[in-house]
């Protein structure tokens, strides 16, 4: 997929490290993670999720931005994020699957009861699976451009980071 050419071709599923990323600013990881958000926003691809992981998200930013801040930052990220359900066999394939973290289960069997091919995750060892790619944002961006980081134009760009974003300076911890 050139995500320079328009459709939306590929469905991604987001972990909750990657949407701490851009929330929090992470200053090692942001860029690549608030690419994925202004493709989604382009609707170069489609972003996907759970209730879990949002609620995990949230979790994290009221300690460090409070109640008010916290809700106004998921609200932001429902604009360009979908929100997968998770049911009866979601938890009984986790349950009965070899992941160690139960979580991490429902988040992969999540993604591939709704067909979707690729997980972005900064915890790709969590993921010993070869049937879905998992890859870190810097990674699945690099593999679309070829090797070479391709931003969206100028004109394209839009300004997620601050949109959405924490007050600088408030590290939260890695999930």
């Amino acid at each position: 997929m050139d995500y320079k050419e328009g459709s939306v071709t590929e469905k991604i599923f987001i972990d909750s490290d990657i949407i701490l990323d851009v929330l929090a600013e992470r200053e090692e990881f942001v860029e690549g993670a608030a690419e994925l958000f202004e493709l989604s926003h382009l609707n170069k691809v489609e972003l996907f999720t759970t209730a879990v992981v949002l609620a995990n998200v949230f979790y994290m930013l009221r300690k460090t931005s409070g109640i008010e801040k916290a809700k106004k930052n998921l609200q932001k990220l429902r604009l360009i994020i979908r929100v997968l359900p998770i049911d009866e066999k979601i938890v009984d394939l986790s349950l009965n699957s070899q992941f160690n973290d139960f979580e991490d289960g429902l988040q992969y069997f999540a993604a591939k009861e709704n067909n979707i091919s690729i997980l972005i995750t900064r915890n790709g060892k969590h993921y010993k699976v070869d049937d879905i790619i998992v890859e870190t944002a810097e990674e699945y961006i690099t593999s679309k451009s070829n090797g070479v980081v391709q931003k969206p134009s100028v004109s394209e760009q839009i300004p997620l980071k601050t949109a959405i974003s924490q007050p600088k300076g408030e590290e939260l911890p890695d999930l």
